[in-house]
């Protein structure tokens, strides 16, 4: 065979097996991702029109439901830089194009921080007032909610603070009767209309306009910063849709929460900005830069923890994360914060609805009951995990999924129907996680703060005395058990409706409800029993020494972290949220327990379950992949299948490259010098070759079926009577991945991940074999854990 003749050392070019010693000298100024020179040989001596010399447009495209090539894409961002920065000295115009290059990153991740921040203030005044809505009027000032209302009233006292006569129940509005039973059932069944309406309203909005704008989005954000490109997901329509519905499905009462679709929101947001700026717009790496800040931006409103939002962006959502993009994110969380306090949504000046100021100090006997609750979050995690994956699978498996409407309906029926009894689970999620949170003062009305003091048996609350409980607190632990139970199910069945639905407040509910009980037992314990050895030490008498709004902090921690696996920045986002700073360490041992008690059962957190469950080609980079496989293990084609389909590099016609591209319905086809050689070359792109001949076809006369198609720097010699030869030199990738097939599958993984390929091509003495891409790997993974690899794939 004459190629082995060749020495594998020469620079090569593709022009033949060995290289011609007087082309070598030439060889270096055309040797770039360009089109070089115009043609050679005596058939092409009539002044080849080389019109592919000025960049075809759409060539460096992507397909919808493609992966991007994030090597080719950083290529193309520092080709760009280079030609930005060699013309600045020409001119002031040029100097000053330089200068808004270099500023339009800090400019888009100022938009989206300044409509980030918009949106989440329009979003959290809407959602209470249409909450409030479901219990009645303001009739003084219709758009009030129910505690504006009673503002700037003089009729209210301090024990019914929210009795105002200007705020009318719908039965005192209907029937003219503010108590008995008439009434309560005219509040029940206008209750359940306006949750039914609400949530009916939602889903037919998502259905007609944004089939996407449903679910949290956190997990598609996931794949989308991991390079999958799905058109239309962070569009005009989806960010429209998506802020009208999140506020209707957060005032239907469902068990969800707004705090993951504003991550979805202000990511829109940054995606739309991005389009008014061409380093962002053309560049899909780029891109992702801002989509990355944007997430921290989301975060930054939602609980109004800006750092909590970079670190979430960091650690939850992003797949690549260079220092430039931390300053970004950390700016555009500052400025999406700063907006939201400016508009004071909560009308309390601070960022967040519940924000506590606890008095007391921990003490070391009480890590015991926050690791306790750190175990439940754990278990809570894992169950809520495997029963919502379950029903998710069930759901899109039977005929159920196929009615999206009918079931938002019946689960907001049951809900509305269910919730209105308790006082616990009929008011927003929000503010009962307010409640549960905050501490027992002589200004708390609350029914949990229904103490019997020492003093004189009378319901006053001297300040800082430990107190026996009255039965108002037992009976509110009563309906808190109940608000668990039934929190615990909805929630299972309501993440995954087809509306907005987030799953940081519900799991935060849960975790706080469960911390309070904790709280509260732990407290009594310390009241009846002060002269045990565990209390004595630090409790007396009559002192104020445990409290429980610090159990269901503890506890939404603990929920919160055994659902989604975040460990760092959820204890920031929760210090953050609350302001209780000096209670770090209880958080942080409560978050570490339930995440390593979570992984026990399972390493993958919800979404990365999501992820999963959708099929979408993401590969985890938290997953250890452990197996002993070789490259040509996974590659393809494999041992049975018909051979790899390639292009040879100078002596195809036109007619077969389309009948190749017509036949398969691979991406991309591996140049090679020859058939008999099968040495590689480069590797050309389906989508670029279909751009360059409909282009070639287009502007250039004489190209026709039995034309040549060269991919080599000077067409090859033809006949003088042939067609015009077609150049696609421009296309072609020269310096594509390669491995060997002896090459471990973990250090091909590892590639994938840190250079985020699109395809690897796997040689064997220099000659090509076969191919792998990111689902050959995917699938390769399925099959290692046993489940079929087909069933996880995105179809």
């Amino acid at each position: 065979m004459e190629e082995d003749s060749a020495d594998p050392y020469l620079p090569y070019d593709g022009g033949g097996d060995t290289i011609p010693l007087h082309e070598l000298s030439k060889k270096g100024s055309n040797y770039t991702m360009s089109n070089g020179g115009g043609g050679g040989g005596a058939s092409s001596s009539t002044h080849l029109l080389d019109l592919l010399d000025e960049p075809i447009p759409g060539v460096g495209t992507y397909d919808d439901f493609h992966t991007i090539d994030w090597v080719r894409e950083k290529c193309k961002d520092r080709e760009r830089h280079r030609k930005i920065n060699s013309k600045k000295k020409e001119s002031a115009w040029e100097f000053t194009k330089s200068l808004y290059d270099a500023w339009s990153g800090w400019l888009v991740v100022t938009l989206t921080g300044l409509a980030s921040g918009a949106l989440a203030g329009l979003i959290d005044i809407a959602a209470d007032w249409m909450n409030d809505l479901k219990e009645g009027v303001c009739l003084s000032a219709m758009w009030f909610n129910h505690e504006q209302c009673c503002w700037g009233s003089n009729e209210t006292t301090f024990a019914e603070r929210d009795k105002c006569p200007q705020w009318k129940t719908w039965a005192e509005l209907i029937l003219g009767q503010a108590e008995g039973p008439g009434s309560y059932i005219m509040n029940y069944f206008m209750f359940t209309f306006w949750a039914l309406s609400f949530a009916f309203l939602a889903v037919s909005l998502v259905k007609v306009f944004a089939p996407y704008a449903c679910g949290s989005g956190i997990p598609e954000i996931k794949t989308i910063l991991s390079g999958f490109i799905i058109r239309g997901y962070l569009g005009k329509w989806t960010l429209l849709i998506k802020t009208i519905t999140l506020v209707l499905a957060v005032a239907s009462g469902l068990s969800l929460g707004k705090e993951g679709p504003l991550v979805h929101v202000a990511c829109c947001c940054g995606n739309i900005f991005s389009y008014l700026f061409p380093k962002y717009s053309k560049n899909e790496a780029k891109k992702r830069e801002v989509l990355s800040a944007a997430s921290a931006a989301g975060v930054s409103v939602a609980f109004g923890a800006p750092i909590g939002g970079v670190l979430f962006s960091l650690e939850e959502v992003s797949y690549y994360f260079p220092l430039k993009t931390l300053w970004r994110s950390f700016f555009a969380a500052l400025v999406a914060a700063f907006v939201l306090r400016s508009i004071n949504p909560f009308g309390n000046s601070r960022l967040v609805l519940f924000y506590v100021e606890y008095h007391t100090p921990w003490y070391l006997f009480e890590l015991f009951p926050f690791i306790l609750l750190g175990v439940f979050g754990g278990l809570w995690g894992a169950f809520f995990i495997r029963a919502n994956i379950a029903w998710c699978r069930r759901r899109k498996s039977t005929r159920f999924g196929k009615y999206p409407v009918l079931e938002v309906i019946t689960v907001a029926a049951i809900t509305a129907i269910i919730a209105f009894p308790n006082p616990y689970t009929r008011q927003n999620t929000s503010e009962l996680i307010k409640e549960l949170f905050t501490d027992c003062g002589p200004l708390e009305s609350s029914q949990l703060c229904q103490y019997r003091s020492q003093m004189n048996g009378s319901q006053a609350y001297p300040e800082g005395s430990e107190a026996a409980a009255t039965p108002g607190v037992y009976s509110a632990m009563w309906q808190l058990s109940l608000a668990l139970i039934f929190k615990i199910i909805m929630t299972i069945f309501t993440f995954g409706l087809k509306v907005p639905s987030g799953l940081f407040i519900p799991s935060m509910a849960i975790g706080a409800i469960a911390g309070r009980i904790v709280g509260i037992a732990v407290e009594q314990l310390a009241y009846y029993h002060h002269d045990w050895f565990l209390f004595r030490e630090w409790c007396e008498v009559g002192a104020d020494c445990i409290t429980p709004g610090l159990y269901a902090m503890v506890g939404a921690a603990a929920c919160l972290g055994g659902v989604t696996r975040m460990t760092v920045s959820l204890v920031v986002i929760v210090f953050e949220l609350t302001g209780g700073l000096e209670y770090i360490v209880p958080l942080m041992a409560a978050v570490m327990t339930s995440k390593w008690v979570g992984d026990a059962f399972g390493r993958e957190g919800i979404y990365e379950a999501h992820i999963r469950l959708n099929g979408y080609p993401f590969l985890d980079a938290k997953e250890e992949f452990t197996h002993t496989t070789l490259a040509r293990d996974v590659m393809r084609p494999g041992r049975n299948d018909p051979p790899l389909a390639v292009l040879t590099q100078d002596d195809m016609t036109l007619g077969e490259l389309q009948t190749i591209i017509s036949e398969t319905s691979y991406n991309g086809f591996p140049v090679i010098v020859s058939k008999e050689s099968q040495r590689l070359v480069g590797f050309a792109l389906r989508r670029d070759i279909t751009i360059a001949i409909e282009n070639a076809c287009r502007k250039q006369e004489r190209i026709v079926l039995n034309s040549r198609v060269y991919f080599t720097q000077h067409a090859p010699t033809l006949p003088a009577d042939s067609p015009r030869p077609l150049k696609l030199r421009s296309i072609l990738d020269m310096s594509p991945f390669t491995v060997t097939d002896h090459t471990p599958m973990e250090i091909v993984v590892d590639i994938f991940r840190k250079l985020g390929l699109r395809q690897c091509l796997v040689t064997h003495n220099g000659r090509l074999l076969g191919v792998i891409t990111k689902k050959d790997i995917l699938r390769h993974m399925a099959q290692m854990a046993n489940q079929d690899p087909e069933s996880i794939m995105f179809n």
